[in-house]
């Protein structure tokens, strides 16, 4: 990949702490590779609040940020690396919109003509016009239906196209699971990737559609209302005043008086809308907890609990709903009210000059009928206000996810907090630990310094009391826990397999479970019935192409029994357990390591666990302890007597005095 070259306008070598925060749009930087290859640009600088702000202008600034960051990944799909066809609907759809336009110009026209003929009782061009109407009526039913498609069609592509970047973004480099470790807004981001990016793609192609045919409607029929209308002219004190444009001068006023009192009234829409679909996401998150912890909740009897916590998640969802059922009203109110009133204005202000015979019925009904489209234009934002909104609270949320894997991706290049880094071992060593320490993602130590050497085919097991870092130093060794310091480093073109306390299990069917994560098909079926029987799984094995909810079916001993399974078919050389036997008996347990040792004599081995009856498998033993500043690594022994000095030991070892080595057990 062609190393990215940064190109600003203004100086980007100034840090964020150096800048004075403004109220003004934070730059964009634009990303050019060497090569010439587009790359998406980098999302703009976070602005941290003034301290003079009041609380609304921060969050007013954080919204601000939020748009600006969902339209600097949406607006890609019209860039180099977006969809091959996004232009040409984009074009045909304008065009159709046009095209559409001027159909309804011919239809005014024809309105004209038509009740002018019946005004002078002209049968022969009442019919001839009546043959007109349907190929304008048909034309413009056609172009209507086109419009659909190319709207839709856009749609659709764009939300593919986003979506696909989302998704890539979040199942990169275990992002999906380091999201549940850091803090941000960016809770349910299934619900944000399903519900809020379909509605941040789709409004806002519903948004230029109707605000281009607006824009064109309006400045067509304001020409026609200004020809057909004329001057009105009224006598006030006696004085004649002549008013020129009056049909345009009333559209005008009236389109303004109706966005007004919507904007007036719906002023709290977005805040509301964004409140309402963060109720939905969390109480849609309550349910999904329920179903995905069935076998819990039951065990326990937990029932009532969990109905309780889903009414009162189910309420705060009714509360928003009835929060946005008033604002609905209220811009009902003037919507209803506007749609009604708005066909009849025309009519009362053209009557004077029917009646003075300065204007024709056709002239009337034609200038009526262009009201009512300049005044559908106009108020277009009093029938989208509330979608707009919605549009707004989505965006948002799907920005907030955004920068989220943002800060990810800024701690993966090394930015702000530190990152492990990860490199290849030098010599024979399998695995080692080089100055290695573990914090969270806001800098606070979990594990201290810490420097191991692992030789392959050596089976470490860590230790330690609860809550001392050795399920995440084993998760910053996978690579799943980015903060920290220091180096992670493996053996060139070695695989690592993890097995984790609580097994994974996809849906599907059951070969499908024993293959993962390699394909189902990499494996005969006889292949697979082998890896259950070593494991003790023999009443499975008539079921491997059965499709089940095999997650809620197996047992929790079962689903470790089945991952042993995966270990044994995929053959890694370097397998990490965490805590990987704690479901299953003293009995089981010893027979999976006995069956680990057997089959893959050669893979090295790097255990958590609790257990002392499992030293017996390892040849080695380190032991973590709690201190200040991070657990410390204060042990580290032979389980079984080697001949060869082992090159290796933690920085703290290497400091501290020599007591009596720690015996095996």
């Amino acid at each position: 990949m062609a190393k990215p070259d940064v190109k600003s306008k203004a100086s980007t070598n100034e840090s964020s702490a150096q800048k004075p925060a403004s109220k003004k749009n934070p730059e964009i930087v634009e990303v050019v590779a060497e090569d010439g290859d587009h790359v998406e640009p980098s999302p703009p600088e976070v602005v941290e609040p003034d301290p003079e702000w009041s609380p609304e202008e921060a969050e007013q600034a954080r919204k601000d940020y939020l748009l600006t960051r969902f339209w600097i990944s949406a607006r890609g799909f019209w860039g180099e690396g977006g969809d091959r066809l996004a232009w040409l609907f984009s074009i045909g759809l304008l065009i159709l919109i046009v095209a559409n336009v001027g159909f309804q110009y011919g239809i005014n026209v024809w309105n004209r003509a038509i009740f002018d003929a019946i005004e002078k009782r002209d049968s022969a061009t009442v019919f001839h016009l009546t043959a007109v109407f349907f190929p304008l009526a048909i034309g413009s039913v056609l172009l209507g239906v086109a419009q659909v498609f190319a709207r839709m069609g856009i749609q659709r592509r764009w939300r593919a196209w986003l979506t696909n970047s989302v998704v890539s973004r979040w199942l990169s480099n275990g992002r999906y699971y380091q999201l549940n470790l850091v803090s941000g807004d960016h809770q349910n981001p299934e619900y944000r990737i399903a519900e809020d990016l379909r509605i941040a793609t789709d409004s806002p192609v519903d948004f230029m559609a109707g605000v281009t045919s607006a824009l064109l409607s309006a400045a067509t029929f304001i020409a026609v209302l200004w020809t057909i209308g004329g001057a009105l002219t009224v006598t006030v004190a006696g004085s004649a005043i002549s008013i020129p444009g009056f049909l345009v001068i009333a559209a005008v006023l009236y389109a303004a008086i109706a966005s007004g009192s919507i904007m007036t009234i719906g002023r709290r829409f977005v805040q509301i809308s964004e409140d309402k679909n963060q109720a939905e996401a969390e109480y849609r998150y309550a349910l999904t907890r329920v179903r995905e912890n069935g076998e819990s909740i039951a065990l326990l009897g937990g029932e009532e609990e969990e109905r309780d916590g889903i009414d009162k998640t189910f309420t705060k969802v009714l509360r928003q709903w009835a929060r946005l059922a008033g604002q609905h009203m209220r811009t009902t109110l003037v919507s209803q009210g506007s749609s009604l009133i708005a066909p009849v204005v025309p009519l009362l202000l053209c009557a004077p000059k029917f009646l003075d015979g300065s204007m024709t019925l056709g002239q009337v009904m034609q200038a009526a009928s262009a009201f009512t489209i300049v005044q559908s234009a106009f108020g277009w934002l009093v029938d989208n206000y509330p979608r707009l909104a919605d549009w707004n609270a989505c965006a948002r949320r799907i920005a907030s996810l955004m920068m989220s894997l943002d800060g990810l991706e800024r701690a993966e290049r090394g930015d702000g907090i530190g990152r492990i880094k990860r490199g290849e071992t030098e010599g024979d060593a399998m695995l080692s630990l080089n100055d290695l320490s573990v914090t969270l993602d806001d800098g606070t130590a979990v594990v201290g310094e810490t420097e191991v050497v692992i030789e392959p085919g050596e089976r470490l097991l860590v230790a330690g009391e609860s809550g001392t870092g050795k399920s995440t130093l084993v998760r910053a060794i996978a690579g799943l826990w980015p903060w920290g310091g220091g180096s992670v480093n493996f053996h060139p073109d070695r695989r690592l397999f993890m097995l984790p306390q609580k097994p994974y299990v996809p849906f599907g069917t059951l070969r499908r479970a024993v293959a993962y994560p390699g394909a189902a098909e990499d494996w005969t079926v006889e292949q697979l019935a082998d890896a259950l029987h070593k494991v003790g799984l023999d009443h499975l094995k008539e079921k491997i192409e059965d499709e089940a909810p095999w997650d809620q079916t197996l047992s929790g001993g079962e689903k470790q029994r089945l991952a042993f399974a995966r270990l044994l078919l995929h053959k890694p050389d370097i397998v990490v357990l965490d805590e990987a036997t704690s479901a299953l008996d003293e009995k089981s347990q010893d027979k999976m390591m006995e069956i680990v040792t057997k089959e893959l004599p050669k893979a090295t081995i790097v255990s958590v666990a609790h257990r002392v009856e499992l030293e017996a498998f390892h040849s080695r033993k380190i032991v973590l302890e709690r201190r200040k500043g991070g657990a410390k690594l204060v042990s580290d022994v032979d389980l079984i007597p080697r001949k060869v000095k082992r090159r290796l030991l933690g920085r703290f070892l290497r400091r501290r005095t020599t007591p009596p080595p720690e015996k095996a057990t």
